[in-house]
């Protein structure tokens, strides 16, 4: 099951600002908790799986915990203290912030996981191009570079593959690789040099207005999906201010 299929990859990004934008206005927890859960329980029925998922939220997860260090170290104090040493004050108050910081980092950064998941570079340019009218050159650019991503990978393979196998694969970490960016890096230069070649050759960046292949619009699904965003969002936060718990970004110093 996957109600994401068939979406147009523009209400994926609309979706998220909607999403997650409210959460910016406020610090507490109790707004970032209902869209984490809302995220966690739309992982099973948008075709990802929590294994899928946690795999490619493994960086967010590791992460995130640093963003409420400074909140709790240098954070607004208040409430009893737990240590105080020069400009160092970690109070109750600091503490609640900074898991309040750490809760909005997910609560904002896991949805971009959910939502970007098996997006298709060319139904996303067609959308950039249509729906929202961005430049072609640029839409057209962004969707090459993306698939030049799955050749990166396979060219940092065939380099391991070829050093391991002229008996050069042994040598220090930081040379080995130094010497693997150098040769991505070459060879992303010639291969860029080449797409920007038959891009120009193909007339893209003209003056004439381009055609496109597919049709790319929103229909009713979409805006179901960017309604039911923004319905989360402002229920989250009706709940923190229900609950008492709502604390606006220019309330904390």
């Amino acid at each position: 099951m996957n109600l994401l299929r068939g979406i147009n990859p523009v209400t994926r990004i609309l979706g998220l600002v909607l999403l997650t934008t409210p959460l910016m206005l406020t610090i507490d927890w109790v707004s970032a908790t209902c869209v984490l859960a809302f995220t966690l329980l739309m992982v099973p029925v948008c075709g990802l799986g929590y294994g899928r998922f946690f795999k490619r939220a493994l960086p967010i997860l590791l992460i995130a915990p640093l963003a409420g260090i400074p909140m709790a170290l240098y954070g607004q104090a208040g409430g009893e203290t737990y240590l105080e040493w020069g400009l160092v004050q970690v109070t109750e108050l600091s503490v609640s912030l900074a898991w309040a910081v750490i809760l909005r980092v997910l609560a904002i950064a896991l949805p971009v996981v959910l939502l970007s998941a098996d997006v298709d570079p060319t139904d996303l340019g067609d959308g950039l191009a249509q729906v929202l009218h961005l430049p072609e050159r640029f839409v057209i650019g962004t969707v090459a570079a993306l698939r030049m991503l799955t050749l990166l990978r396979d060219d940092l393979d065939a380099m391991r593959r070829s050093r391991r196998a002229r008996g050069i694969a042994d040598q220090g970490k930081i040379k080995y690789w130094f010497s693997l960016s150098f040769g991505l890096l070459v060879m992303s230069l010639r291969r860029a040099g080449k797409l920007a070649t038959a891009m120009e050759a193909r007339g893209f960046g003209g003056p004439n207005k381009r055609s496109w292949a597919r049709e790319s619009k929103l229909h009713s699904r979409d805006w179901a999906v960017m309604a039911a965003c923004l319905a989360v969002a402002l229920a989250a936060l009706a709940l923190a201010w229900a609950t008492g718990y709502l604390r606006p970004v220019w309330a904390v110093r």
